[in-house]
């Protein structure tokens, strides 16, 4: 983006509506507005205003509401026309801006000229795109908690509490050792450990926040028959899924959005389990056990599961109706049960975040991994401090300490940068 860039787009979904909004910003956005309106505008007051061509002919009549920089979205100058909702309208609006001398805008411009003018952080611009996403109401709340700069400011706290820690630290280097004050070294052992617990918070909270982004993969398996498919169409209140009493009917995963507790779910029935000859299906089998290895939930219909439950498995028997048995009764066909499921995988959500085997290459992922580099440093300050090995104690802290400074003052590359405002629509 040039910084004499004056740029404009529908901020506002297409289709019919009571009103769409056309939005403007940069150093020429307050002409744009006066040649529109034939107004003088006042910074942050609506007026109600033909629209005009350049030629004079009536384009639409709405409101006309202007920003002065840098107290805007943006921080430069924006207008924003309030016109009929519908497809023409806007349209008609829009290039009229263009031929005034604004250009098109490309996707998240807007959020983006408010990160670079120092209105909004990177963390604060991506709970933008998290709120625009929200699927739940749990999603929702992450996403505002996020565009306050919750993680940014718990940071900052711990990174205080790592330098004043790695002070006292220093501080010993330069006193006897029989001159520290009574416990000393305990303490320091025990604020190691809060530090720690604050570290394993931030990841816990990092890790909630991206399944509340992209949902939480649950995944049915079991054998042929087991119920998997009755199941998935029971808790989506659907017939989403073929359900047959012949083997092998589901061949491929099918997958489904569902909202439970709050938690964005991504519901995938699978084939079932078995040997086979069938290329087809020896393929789904192959799928599913590979997303089994995926899931943040695993729903296991076996009737006989063999070895101890994993941390992430929920045991199911799925035809209750028919007789009793192992794992949590659940039936498709009377509903029992299904309640006492949908609190199971909200608690298994709610309780156990699951740690990657690898970290995602964008900035949520990079910050997991200097949290938990951080945690370690602080627990093997806490282990040398209860050695009383100031020097090692002090050389951990430091380690601490510059993997949480680094998320403070990061910078961010222009490929970041350019993976978090594609993914935004053209008028944000």
């Amino acid at each position: 983006m040039n910084e004499a860039d004056t740029f404009a787009a529908i901020a506002t979904p297409p289709g019919q509506g009571g009103v769409a909004i056309v939005r403007v910003t940069g150093p020429r956005a307050w002409a744009i507005g006066k040649a529109l309106t034939g107004k003088e505008m006042e910074p942050r007051v609506a007026q109600f205003a033909h629209f005009k061509s350049a030629g004079g002919a009536l384009l639409d009549n709405g409101l006309v509401l202007p920003f002065k920089a840098p107290h805007s979205y943006t921080g430069e100058d924006v207008v924003e026309f309030h016109c009929h909702g519908g497809r023409i309208a806007p349209q008609r609006v829009l290039e009229a801006c263009y031929a005034a001398g604004a250009r098109p805008a490309r996707r998240g411009e807007f959020t983006y000229a408010a990160f670079m003018s120092g209105k909004i952080s990177y963390e604060q611009a991506q709970g933008v795109l998290d709120l625009i996403n929200a699927r739940t109401v749990r999603a929702a709340d992450a996403a505002l908690a996020t565009m306050a700069g919750y993680s940014s400011v718990k940071l900052q706290v711990l990174y205080a509490a790592l330098v004043e820690l790695a002070a006292r630290v220093e501080f010993t280097l330069d006193v006897d050792e029989n001159a520290l004050p009574e416990g000393f070294w305990a303490k320091l052992g025990r604020d190691c450990e809060k530090c720690a617990e604050r570290c394993a918070e931030d990841v816990a909270f990092l890790r909630r926040r991206r399944i509340l982004r992209e949902g939480a993969l649950v995944v049915l398996v079991g054998p042929p028959n087991a119920g998997k498919s009755s199941l998935m169409n029971a808790l989506l209140g659907e017939a989403r899924a073929i359900v047959s009493d012949a083997p092998g009917t589901t061949r491929d995963t099918i997958e489904e959005g569902l909202d439970v507790d709050g938690w964005p779910i991504r519901l995938v029935d699978t084939a079932g389990l078995r040997e086979t000859t069938d290329l087809v299906e020896a393929e789904g089998v192959r799928r599913t056990r590979d997303l089994a290895q995926k899931a943040e939930i695993l729903l296991n219909l076996d009737p006989d599961p063999q070895g101890p439950c994993a941390p992430n498995e929920i045991r199911l028997h799925a035809k209750c109706d028919l007789g009793r048995g192992t794992g949590l009764n659940v039936s498709a066909k009377t509903g029992e049960g299904l309640d006492g499921l949908r609190r199971a995988m909200a608690e298994k959500l709610v309780s156990r975040m699951p740690v990657p085997d690898e970290f995602p290459p964008d900035e949520t992922g990079q910050a997991q991994a200097s949290l938990l580099a951080a945690q370690s440093a602080v627990l093997s300050a806490r282990k040398h401090a209860d050695a009383h090995d100031a020097v090692l104690a002090g050389n951990a802290l430091r380690e601490a300490c510059g993997h949480i400074g680094g998320r403070i003052g990061r910078l961010y590359s222009s490929d970041m940068l350019d993976r978090l405002f594609s993914r935004f629509c053209v008028g944000k």
